[in-house]
């Protein structure tokens, strides 16, 4: 891991990785008004910035912020790009495929360490791995464009699986023995478990794909003339989740008014499920990220012609 404080600049294969530690640049004005879009409703996801925007780290760097869930048809980046929001959240795919189109699109914060996306299936099958969804007979429930998707059919094949869009609701799982279902596993097993089901969830990291989620970007632009904005609301994030790692449950209590269809058990143990996805055994790393995992994941995408080819890694000073 590199740390995301160390006064430089990495280009990766079309991504930016912000080290906002310029000693030239201004401090962020004392009412920077800010706009960050989430991208799915509030939960413990998201519980680090919802911390920093109510117990007051966006405001002690200086930062008015504002944020706002979306489920919008188009692209994170695009929104960003399109001046919808200064900031938004998305996965490392996606800023790879948004630079790839030439979007200026900078990844800032890694917020999930190990790809919280998984699938599920009953407890019933006897599913041992992740490659036994594949080489079973049965319905997966999944977006049949995800890039993790892409990777899983050309590691393992399909056989006779059959994959059906997602409906993105537990309650047909829960109804098929058959079925599996694309999932974050701290989202729809802990509902489905809660409903009365026996689900049983693989992550999609262990076959090898494991890009960094809900990442926090912004554009190039926004970087190169406030700087010290960007480092600002960074901090912010980094300080939100450190108080949300530590004790979720204020934060859980004020992101359940505003999501009614999650109940308090339910953001309790999101937030307990997540955590080991997010902390990891290195101090100081939260919400950094490597050059390597980035060019490892570039050469996934170009070998699975997501993108049509790799840029090399080179320093911006």
């Amino acid at each position: 891991m590199r740390n995301f404080f160390d006064c430089r600049w990495f280009l990766l294969p079309l991504v930016l990785l912000f080290c906002g530690c310029n000693k030239h640049s201004a401090p962020a004005a004392s009412s920077d008004k800010i706009v960050m879009l989430l991208d799915w409703h509030p939960e413990p996801e998201f519980g680090g910035f919802y911390s920093a925007l109510n117990f007051g780290s966006f405001k002690s760097h200086g930062i008015d912020a504002s944020l706002q869930p979306t489920t919008e048809g188009g692209s994170m980046w695009q929104l960003v790009v399109n001046g919808k929001a200064d900031f938004a959240t998305t996965s490392a795919d996606q800023v790879l495929i948004a630079r790839a189109q030439n979007a200026p699109v900078v990844a800032l914060f890694a917020v999930y360490q190990t790809c919280p996306q998984g699938v599920m299936v009953h407890s019933r099958r006897g599913f041992k791995s992740l490659e036994d969804v594949f080489t079973h007979p049965g319905l997966l429930e999944a977006d049949p464009d995800a890039t993790w998707l892409k990777f899983c059919q050309k590691k393992y094949g399909i056989h006779d699986l059959k994959v059906i869009p997602d409906s993105y609701g537990v309650t047909d799982f829960l109804a098929k023995p058959d079925d599996s279902m694309q999932c974050f596993i701290t989202s729809e097993p802990i509902l489905a478990k809660a409903k009365g089901g026996d689900p049983q969830a693989f992550l999609i990291a262990n076959s090898g794909y494991n890009p960094y989620t809900t990442v926090v970007i912004t554009t190039e632009d926004l970087v190169k003339k406030n700087p010290a904005k960007v480092k600002a609301v960074m901090q912010a994030c980094r300080e939100g989740w450190q108080s949300y790692l530590k004790d979720p449950a204020p934060t859980n209590a004020i992101m359940a008014r505003l999501n009614k269809d999650m109940d308090p058990a339910t953001f309790a143990a999101a937030a307990i499920a997540q955590k080991p996805l997010i902390e990891t055994a290195e101090p100081g790393s939260l919400g950094t990220m490597s050059v390597e995992r980035w060019e490892t994941l570039c050469k996934q995408l170009v070998d699975l012609d997501v993108i049509k080819k790799t840029v090399p890694a080179r320093i911006v000073l």
